[in-house]
């Protein structure tokens, strides 16, 4: 089962997300086309760091 932490982060992601694209939908679309030229792999790489850090904070938030 899915714990009720999880499932409210989860929902604070997408509130996060929205607002990005609701305060700035053309920026969005122009870094979306960028990323398009990033290699598959260094697109893998920074979201493995950006997992990693994330889960590091969460320890250090969390206490």
């Amino acid at each position: 089962m899915i714990s009720q932490d999880l499932l409210a982060a989860l929902c604070l992601v997408l509130v996060i997300e929205g607002l990005f694209l609701l305060a700035g939908a053309s920026a969005w679309k122009r870094m979306a086309a960028q990323m398009q030229e990033v290699p598959t792999g260094t697109l893998r790489i920074g979201g493995a760091i950006l997992a990693g850090l994330g889960l590091l904070l969460l320890q250090w938030v969390r206490g």
